[in-house]
């Protein structure tokens, strides 16, 4: 079976059998469905969040140091992303038992949990996502592009953590 690699809906309403997906399937996968667009979130965010923090500085709710935590995260899910894809995602391509590549897995999932980290600081930022009721139209496309880059990122993390690492151990 292959892989829709547009699809944009969470990966547990689609009808794709992952299970039976090879690393190969899997992998290019998550590269075009979470690398890539994890890729094209951030330029978008982070400029919206410059703008909001400006404009609304004087706002009681104004999500101040969200800017400085877009760009943290963006850099490390960048030197992530580059890690897994230069180095992990190549031996799993090529059927490597994933009881040689602990090592490298084991850092991966650290730095699963230092996401879901930033995740919860995001949250705290931004009031849980929740917007004022005077928010303006910036800020309501703001907190739904965070919305969706939360969601898709706990996806990613899922789908690596509970299906690549564990067990897709073929490489076609």
């Amino acid at each position: 079976m292959t892989a829709d690699l547009n699809a944009t809906s969470p990966i547990h309403d689609q009808e794709l059998d992952f299970p039976g997906f090879g690393n190969a399937e899997l992998i290019e996968y998550i590269l075009e469905r979470y690398h890539g667009v994890h890729r094209a979130q951030f330029p978008a965010l982070i400029p919206l969040a410059d703008r909001i923090e400006k404009t609304h500085a004087g706002h009681p709710r104004c999500p101040a140091g969200l800017t400085a935590h877009l760009r943290k995260m963006q850099e490390e899910l960048e030197w992530h992303m580059c890690k897994e894809e230069n180095v992990l995602f190549p031996w799993l391509r090529q059927g490597v038992p994933l009881a040689q590549v602990q090592g490298p897995i084991g850092v991966m999932r650290q730095e699963h949990d230092e996401h879901a980290q930033s995740l919860a600081i995001l949250a705290e930022l931004t009031g849980g996502l929740t917007l004022p009721a005077d928010a303006c139209n910036s800020w309501r496309r703001l907190y739904s592009g965070l919305e969706e880059l939360r969601h898709d990122l706990m996806q990613h993390i899922d789908l690596e953590n509970n299906l690549l690492f564990v067990g897709a151990n073929h490489p076609a």
